[in-house]
């Protein structure tokens, strides 16, 4: 009864991750839609783990007798799960401490770790309370109003800890690799990430002059781990690159902050938990 459990789990994940397609609309009905797709699925593997492992190996369900091959499986994959966890705190970790060994400087009211390269960089690297990393080539080559609107963005990282959920997020999309879209999706939330990111920016920058700081930025800055950062070039290729650009350009769009009722979908993951109820 266990592995039907499972296997049931198993596919309404894959049929909810390929029912994703890429699609214009509001920005946060796009973040709604993107988000819930990426996480539902394996939030419902995991709880169904979570509840094969609380019934334990043995017992009877519905009629049906439990063996330990479901128990084993899921114990498996929840330990797959914790030693991808540990595996990307630790890369995490040797980028803040990377981060940490780099002077500070004084950017007027801010403080900035600076990073001793000609290429054009600006991130937030850290978890919770990320610190500013800018780069020597950056200070050198823009001017006083492109790196105020570089600042800004940043701020804008910093406001919506960016840095903290991304971590968790890259987590979820390490674990799920094997699911359809995963790649697409997590494209999708990091570029609308960075619209966010923009339009907070934009209610207190010219946006035009944000929108030269990223084409400059994205078209020299180095390439550098995920993990822990949120940069202004993030997810700033191609068409990705092209859209931050158009939305910049056009009539700002109100960022809505999530409410309450958009996570009640997230609900219905919990119920794997519910069978432990009929398990004996």
């Amino acid at each position: 009864m266990h592995l039907i459990m499972i296997l049931n789990a198993l596919a309404v994940a894959w049929w909810l991750r390929s029912s994703w397609n890429q699609h214009q609309g509001s920005w946060s009905r796009r973040w709604q839609r993107s988000l819930f797709l990426f996480l539902f699925p394996p939030l419902l593997i995991f709880m169904t783990a979570i509840a094969v492992l609380f019934m334990g190996p043995q017992g009877e369900m519905g009629g049906m007798y439990t063996g330990s091959v479901s128990y084993v499986v899921a114990l498996i994959y929840l330990a797959f799960f914790a030693i991808l966890c540990i595996k990307l705190a630790f890369q995490g970790w040797q980028s803040v401490e990377s981060a940490h060994n780099c002077p500070l400087v004084n950017l007027g009211d801010k403080r900035a770790r600076l990073l001793q390269t000609d290429a054009l960089f600006a991130g937030q690297i850290g978890f919770w309370q990320p610190e500013l990393v800018i780069s020597q080539g950056l200070l050198q080559t823009l001017s006083p109003d492109h790196l105020e609107s570089v600042l800004a963005h940043e701020q804008g990282h910093h406001y919506y800890r960016d840095t903290f959920w991304f971590f968790w997020l890259g987590w979820v999309r390490s674990c799920t690799a094997w699911l359809p879209n995963t790649e697409p999706l997590w494209e999708e939330l990091l570029a609308l990430r960075e619209l966010r990111a923009d339009s907070y920016a934009a209610l207190q920058v010219d946006p035009l002059v944000l929108a030269e700081s990223l084409l400059l930025v994205v078209s020299t800055s180095p390439v550098l781990s995920e993990i822990c950062c949120a940069a202004l070039d993030s997810s700033g290729a191609g068409d990705r690159l092209e859209q931050r650009i158009e939305a910049l350009l056009a009539p700002p769009e109100p960022i809505q902050e999530p409410q309450l009722q958009s996570w009640h979908g997230f609900l219905l993951a919990l119920l794997p938990l519910v069978a432990v109820i009929f398990h004996s």
